[in-house]
């Protein structure tokens, strides 16, 4: 039966919260199906299946918003991948207002490239923002509408993933020191030198194995 509640009760908690890992991995799918569909309309202008991904992220997003996250499609198969794996919560307030994003940048591109069948400079920007903020959620955990909860909302976000959301001391494992960024100049210097020496011979065509 469905409820108004956001969000799951959880012993220890005092406020609603998802787990991030179910949130994270169908971030994952989210960012494989927009980044395929993106493939298909720059390699040969197939629209077809960023227009049925549209749908679907419509639908994803307005069931979680709307009708209860519980039974919103890709969540329920996120849960289905992480499902052997120790929850990590996180508050359910800044996911509300990060999916809201979401529900509004699928919306619009679900008009202009589904409704109205047109793609402009809009529906480009709109596509690149999604994949940068589901890649970003999934591949680092980092949730750039959590952010922005925090600085527009009064209320600070609470549990957030990795808890980024207080400030604390970082562990010796986590500091950058100036090796690193050495190591780091080392990349820039060796991905410069691999275009001067070897551009031609990597131009060359790739030939069948077998």
């Amino acid at each position: 039966m469905l409820n108004n509640q956001f969000g799951e009760k959880v012993d220890g908690y005092t406020i609603t919260v998802f787990n991030n890992r179910e949130i994270r991995a169908t971030a994952g799918i989210m960012f494989l199906m927009a980044f395929i569909s993106l493939i298909l309309i720059l390699s040969n202008g197939n629209f077809v299946p960023v227009k049925y991904v549209l749908s679907i992220f419509v639908l994803e997003f307005f069931t979680r918003l709307f009708i209860n996250p519980r039974y919103a499609p890709l969540l329920i198969i996120g849960r289905l991948i992480v499902r052997n794996q120790n929850p990590e919560f996180v508050g359910a307030g800044q996911k509300k207002f990060a999916w809201y994003i979401g529900f509004t940048i699928s919306t619009i591109m679900f008009f202009l490239l589904v409704i109205m069948n047109a793609f402009s400079p809009i529906t480009g920007i709109a596509c690149l923002i999604c994949l940068l903020l589901m890649f970003s959620e999934s591949s680092f955990g980092i949730c750039f509408g959590c952010k922005l909860y925090g600085l527009i909302k009064k209320d600070k976000a609470q549990y957030c993933p990795g808890e980024i959301c207080d400030t604390k001391q970082k562990h010796p494992i986590q500091k950058i020191t100036i090796k690193h960024f050495f190591a780091l100049l080392g990349l820039f210097i060796f991905i410069i030198m691999l275009f001067i020496l070897c551009q031609e011979t990597f131009a060359i065509k790739a030939h069948r194995l077998f």
